[in-house]
């Protein structure tokens, strides 16, 4: 049998890593990595972005309607529409606990169905940021008194309901930039609309194949 066409986590010796810069959320260093086994083999610095990661969630609804919340989005000056999403910024949570409390605080819907859509890395030559993206489904909305109250970008975020044909056709037609949103779209679109056998979404436990690139 041949080997699994799959990625693979390695190990190469960090040499010396320089903190360059700390912020709120990420931060960023420069290594000097061995990129051999042997100590003669060639030394590159690189600069690493570091993040915690973040989860992304596809809310599917029994109409096959997706969720989306309209967020600004500074670096880039949009308001873009994106899937339910927060970062891995409190210690020790469960990817899918952390899900399911961005798909409550950010959308005010709780789900009974929670699957793994997609995993990537969402700009590897720089940063370390992995994200993971769920497919959400038996949902059931938040009571108004229970809604939470968010701050910053995400206070008073419009919610939309889409069909899912009509925003994988939005990501193709350019007009949908946030990468959850691109990934886990398309992604559920091959899922639950394709016409041929598909293999199913991984359980919501499914391992990741997160950064392997801090200094040691």
């Amino acid at each position: 049998m041949s080997e699994e066409f799959a990625d693979a986590a390695v190990k190469r010796r960090v040499v010396r890593s320089t903190p360059r810069f700390t912020g709120h959320v990420w931060s960023v260093r420069t290594d000097l990595v061995q990129l051999g086994d042997s100590d003669g083999d060639e030394q590159v610095e690189r600069d690493v972005l570091t993040h915690p990661g973040a989860v992304g969630i596809i809310a599917v609804d029994e109409q096959l309607r997706v969720l989306f919340v309209r967020q600004y989005r500074h670096p880039v000056g949009a308001l873009l529409w994106e899937p339910p999403a927060g970062l891995l910024d409190v210690d020790g949570e469960d990817p899918l606990d952390a899900a399911a409390r961005e798909l409550f605080e950010e959308a005010g819907y709780r789900a009974r169905t929670w699957s793994v859509l997609v995993d990537a890395f969402s700009s590897p030559g720089g940063s370390d940021e992995a994200v993971r993206i769920y497919l959400a489904r038996d949902l059931t909305e938040v009571d108004g008194d229970e809604r939470h109250v968010g701050e910053g970008e995400e206070r008073d975020m419009p919610t939309r309901w889409l069909p899912l044909h009509e925003a994988r056709d939005a990501v193709l037609s350019g007009r949908l930039h946030n990468p959850l949103a691109v990934m886990g779209i398309l992604s559920a679109a091959h899922v639950l609309l394709g016409d041929s056998p598909v293999a199913p979404p991984r359980p919501a436990g499914a391992p990741w194949l997160r950064s392997n690139s801090r200094p040691r």
